[in-house]
């Protein structure tokens, strides 16, 4: 362990890029805490049942394998699911001599702010600690730091299905009623689609996911029907990336493909479609969905919807800060912000872009901690090869 760092490092979220965030540090001599609203890998929990495009060895680092010692572990070509990953690696890692004492699981930061200023003071803003409303077990409480890396991610807070990105008419109601997430369509949520109508709205990989598992189920419940809607005109709603390395996400892109314009599985799609209107009947109703297809008026009664809409960045948290959000993405323009020492890292810094990756997050650790350090050729994941 080098010569410690009186800084203290705060690190929000305890998923993949968190918990590597906090073994970067410790293992700089960093004090660290990392607050996770739930428990160890909790996003990663709740898709569990989804099968990783990317191999095990792209998922973990040298300064991870080196903290679990001589734990068993997947192979490194292996495409583990989500809860397999967790299982294996997160919540032994969370648990390791370097993190199990700086972990607060069930511990929310509700704002991050500075000692002494607002938003528009900008004079010695690096030299007042980081301010954090805490509640933990419905109590709140102040907590400093010197450094906060937000590593939150973006899982859970939904993007709207309505046409400009608002909600369409009645979505907010019905909201408690629509998955947005991944469904365990092929586990514990298999009699909730089995025989059902679904509307699936989305165009990216979560809903090619959906799409091929949907027409799984359909394959023994023949009742099971799927009405695809995607924003864009292409009649194959997603685009294959030339010699991608990730085989298993190609995969997906064909198969899911196939199915849109071929009308295979029990799935209709519709192309250049946008989402008007929303109405839940009730329990074991079903909904009404008004959307406009190649500028027609279309409309459809339905036992399911899925939305499959996307996610964005929850910048609430440091309303009160210095933060800059590319205008698009609602991501970071760069990784050191215009706050010093307040770093966006893993998914949540790529905002509404889904191309994040757990690799890109690691990558991300190690420059951040080089910028922090002011040491431009630090790389522990080279010194633990």
């Amino acid at each position: 362990m080098p010569k410690a760092d009186p800084r203290r490092v705060a690190v929000l979220g305890a998923g993949p890029v968190g918990l590597e965030a906090a073994l970067y540090a410790r293992a700089l001599g960093f004090p660290v805490t990392v607050y996770e609203r739930g428990q160890v890998g909790d996003a990663v929990r709740r898709w569990g049942h989804v099968r990783l495009f990317s191999p095990f060895a792209m998922n973990v680092t040298p300064l991870g394998r080196a903290a679990l010692g001589k734990a068993a572990l997947p192979a490194d070509g292996d495409c583990v699911t989500g809860r397999d990953h967790l299982t294996a690696y997160l919540e032994p890692l969370s648990k390791c001599d370097a993190l199990r004492d700086c972990v607060r699981a069930e511990t929310i930061v509700v704002s991050v702010g500075r000692a002494g200023l607002l938003k528009g003071d900008c004079e010695k803003r690096g030299q007042a600690p980081f301010r954090l409303l805490v509640n933990q077990a419905n109590k709140e409480r102040i907590d400093e730091a010197d450094i906060v890396l937000d590593c939150a991610g973006t899982y859970g807070n939904h993007r709207w299905l309505g046409e400009g990105g608002i909600p369409a008419v009645g979505e907010r109601q019905a909201e408690p009623q629509i998955a947005y997430g991944l469904d365990d369509i092929l586990g514990r949520k298999q009699d909730s689609y089995a025989g059902k109508s679904v509307i699936l709205i989305g165009a990216g990989y979560s809903a090619a996911t959906v799409a091929c598992n949907l027409t799984t189920v359909a394959e023994t419940a023949h009742d099971t029907w799927v009405i695809w809607l995607a924003r864009g005109p292409k009649t194959q709603p997603l685009p294959r990336i030339p010699n991608d390395p990730l085989k298993e996400r190609d995969r997906l892109a064909v198969r899911a493909n196939n199915l849109a314009s071929r009308g295979d599985g029990n799935v209709e799609f519709h192309p250049s479609s946008f989402v008007q209107a929303v109405e839940w009947k009730g329990p074991d109703k079903g909904f009404r969905i008004n959307a406009r297809c190649g500028g027609k008026e279309r409309a459809w009664d339905v036992d399911r919807i899925i939305a499959n809409v996307g996610y964005s960045p929850d910048a609430n948290l440091y309303s009160e800060l210095q933060v800059e959000e590319d205008r698009g993405t609602l991501g970071q323009v760069r990784p050191a912000t215009a706050e010093p020492n307040f770093f966006v890292l893993g998914a949540k810094s790529f905002g509404r872009n889904s191309q994040f990756l757990m690799k890109t997050g690691f990558e991300q650790v190690r420059d951040v901690f080089a910028l922090i350090t002011g040491k431009a050729d630090l790389d522990l994941y080279q010194s633990h090869k």
